[in-house]
């Protein structure tokens, strides 16, 4: 197993508070007290336009937010979104392509040059590149390592997802956000995501996980939170979710209609989270 990646002592890593986006007279997120620590996998979950998205953007600093947003004790819902990926907060992008014409090693590489003009004239005459052991490190925690030198498009859609995953992890990442990693996936590579999540939170790392496979979303989190209409209508073990009249609810649409696995997926007519355009 490789060194760890993320923070090694339990802690909070995230937590926000009250944290509120709104777009003109809509809410997308109303008050959204949400907590991740070291090394655990929490989800959040919900119908489609329930605000997962706009919350992910609210974090990561993509999106005009109120309330408070704390990583590892300090407050960081003032800087930029590129001060927080170095202050160890990363994410992925519901449309994260990989570069096709890049190997996997490269792809990751790209992920931790430097940005702003300082930066780009410091690298142009000092040839800056990754530091050594960095991409063989991310790709390792994900399982990777052996396929470092092909093509993403050599690659299955499983290995090619957690590539995406991988390169959110380079660079001192201590949280990771996972905005819907496993679409497309079928039951056993979904299965086999999972397992690889798991292995990279047991290196310290916190992991925020949305995604709609909610067999994946079950079996995997340690605990949940229920978003609907921007608001957190449920929190705790994944059990617990599972037999809360509110989420069948929301889900659903009637609280007596008992839930299984399969049976929570997004039934909403809005548009899909994968617009991008998540409760706006």
């Amino acid at each position: 197993m490789p060194e760890t990646l993320g923070a090694t002592a339990a802690e909070t890593l995230l937590q926000t508070r009250g944290l509120s986006v709104h777009y003109g007279g809509v809410t997308a997120n109303a008050d959204i007290d949400l907590t991740v620590a070291t090394g655990e996998i929490v989800g959040l979950i919900g119908p489609n336009g329930a605000g997962k998205t706009t919350f992910v953007d609210a974090v990561t600093g993509f999106a005009r937010s109120t309330g408070e947003v704390v990583l590892g004790g300090r407050r960081v819902d003032r800087a930029a979104p590129h001060r927080r990926r170095n202050a160890g907060m990363a994410r992925t992008w519901q449309a994260g392509e990989l570069f096709a014409d890049l190997t996997v090693a490269q792809n990751l590489a790209v992920a931790v040059q430097r940005v702003g003009l300082r930066a780009l004239f410091s690298d142009v005459f000092t040839g800056s590149t990754p530091p050594a052991g960095v991409v063989e490190q991310a790709l390792e925690v994900v399982g990777l390592l052996d396929v470092a030198d092909r093509l993403p498009g050599e690659l299955t859609l499983g290995q090619q997802k957690l590539v995406g995953v991988a390169r959110a992890l380079v660079g001192g990442t201590r949280l990771v956000l996972l905005d819907e990693p496993a679409a497309g996936l079928d039951t056993h590579e979904s299965h086999e995501f999972g397992a690889e999540l798991r292995k990279i939170a047991a290196t310290g790392i916190g992991i925020l996980l949305i995604d709609h496979d909610m067999s994946l979303v079950l079996d995997v989190c340690d605990r949940l939170y229920v978003l609907d209409f921007g608001r957190v209508i449920a929190d705790g073990t994944p059990a617990a979710i599972r037999d809360d009249p509110a989420v069948v609810a929301a889900y659903l649409g009637s609280p007596e209609v008992e839930a299984d696995p399969e049976d929570l997926t997004p039934t909403s007519p809005t548009a899909p989270d994968s617009s991008g355009e998540d409760a706006r």
